[in-house]
This record gives structure tokens, C-alpha cells and sequence, in this order.
């Protein structure tokens, strides 16, 4: 890849499409002034936060919709407006409506990635084994019980499924809306050096935000699969 894009940029302009060693260098620098650091921290942040209550909201109402059917008929047609519905047009709104806060990202972020929650967990809920289920009430497992041992594992590879697709899905909506409406974070900068024609600057922060999203990736999920799926070895 690094040879590729080496042999890219020496064929380009500078300017459009600065090479590997000068990306880096910039990349570097941006880490020791502290600017690179301080903006995806923000950015990750607000990632975590949205995320979060995505996943939150979104799980029990997913569990819900495929342990009922009459909770299934309900939320259907919500779930397919809001999964149809532009991100930008959810963050616009929320803006107007809420203002330029950092209360108003989070809802609007949050909002977009609810429906991908709820229709993932429907289909883990709606495919729970009832003999799994008949073995509990055999033996009394209590509600907590019940949810630890029969539920959750069962459900694991769906809530897999949700943190890295969500995580994916609601970096790219957080640097949209910070580009929309905030003064700091990953988006605001881009917007920064998109308005000074700054590829170099770009490119730099692109990388490292790939980097966080590798780390996440091997030093978070990777483990937390191997931990979760142990027992089917």
C-alpha cells in the first residue's frame, strides 16, 4: 500500500496527493503540538457516547420487538422511516431544534443508529432457542439468572455484529455533524483543511483515525469475541 501510494504521488501533484514521508511528518507533528490528540479524543468521545445509548435504547427495544409480536407491528414502520432517513437530515433538525450543543450530536447520532440496533437484537430474540428456554423454568433460574445464562450468550454474536458495524457507521455521522455544527473534533478540522485546500492535513488525520479504528478492532473487539465464544471450544 505504501509503495503504491508512493509511486501515486510522484506521478500527481504534490499539492492533490502528497507522498507517504510527508504525510507522516505531518502526522507526527500534529501528535507532538497536541492538536491531533485533543481532536480525535473529543471526536472518539462523542463516538463512545452516541454509541452507547444507541446500543442501550436500541437493544431493549429490538428485544422487545422479537419477543412480541405485537411490539414488532408496532415499531415497524418507525423503524423503517428512521432507517431510510438521511443522517444529515436528523442532524439538521436536531439543531435547529436543540441548537448547536454537544447534547444536540448525541441525540442526533444516537437517532440515526437506533434502528440498525433494534432490527440486528430482533433477529437474535426472535431465533432464541425455547429449549434453552424450557431448561431455565425446569430449573428455576431467576430473571438475573435467566438473562445471564440463557439470554445473553445467545444474543452475543448479535451485539458483535452491532458494535462493529455501529462503530463504523457512527464515527463517519459524529465527523458529519462536528463538520455541521461544532468547533473542535475531527470533523471541524477537516472542514478546516478541506476550506484551505490542505490534502497533506487530510490525509494525515484520515490515517489516524484508521489507526484508532484498528486498535479498537484488534485491541478490543478481537479479545472480547475470543472471551465471549470460549465456551464452544
Amino acid at each position: 500500500m505504501v509503495l503504491v501510494w508512493q509511486i501515486a504521488s510522484s506521478i500527481a501533484a504534490d499539492r492533490l496527493f502528497p507522498g507517504p514521508v510527508q504525510v507522516v511528518s505531518v502526522l507526527l507533528h500534529e501528535a507532538v503540538r497536541g492538536e491531533l490528540p485533543y481532536h480525535l479524543g473529543i471526536s472518539l468521545a462523542r463516538v463512545v457516547a452516541s454509541l452507547g445509548s444507541a446500543i442501550v435504547i436500541g437493544a431493549a427495544l429490538g428485544y422487545a420487538a422479537g419477543r412480541s409480536h405485537r411490539a414488532e407491528i408496532w415499531m415497524r414502520p418507525w423503524i423503517v422511516l428512521l432507517l431510510n432517513m438521511p443522517a444529515l437530515i436528523t442532524v439538521i433538525l436536531i439543531y435547529i431544534w436543540l441548537g448547536l450543543a454537544e447534547t444536540a450530536l448525541v441525540l442526533a447520532v444516537a437517532l440515526n443508529k437506533i434502528p440498525n440496533v433494534v432490527v440486528t437484537i430482533r433477529e437474535g430474540a426472535s431465533r432464541l432457542d425455547k429449549d434453552f428456554a424450557e431448561m431455565a423454568e425446569l430449573y428455576r433460574f431467576g430473571r438475573a439468572a435467566k438473562l445471564q445464562h440463557v439470554v445473553l450468550p445467545q444474543l452475543a454474536p448479535f451485539f458483535l455484529v452491532t458494535l462493529r458495524s455501529g462503530l463504523a457507521l457512527t464515527w463517519k455521522i459524529v465527523l458529519l455533524a462536528e463538520l455541521l455544527g461544532r468547533s473542535n473534533g475531527v470533523g471541524f478540522q477537516l472542514q478546516v483543511y478541506f476550506q484551505n485546500f490542505d490534502v497533506t492535513h487530510i490525509l494525515a488525520y484520515a490515517i489516524s483515525f484508521g489507526v484508532v479504528m484498528l486498535a479498537i478492532e484488534y485491541g478490543l473487539l478481537v479479545p472480547l469475541e475470543r472471551r465471549l465464544f470460549a465456551w464452544r471450544r
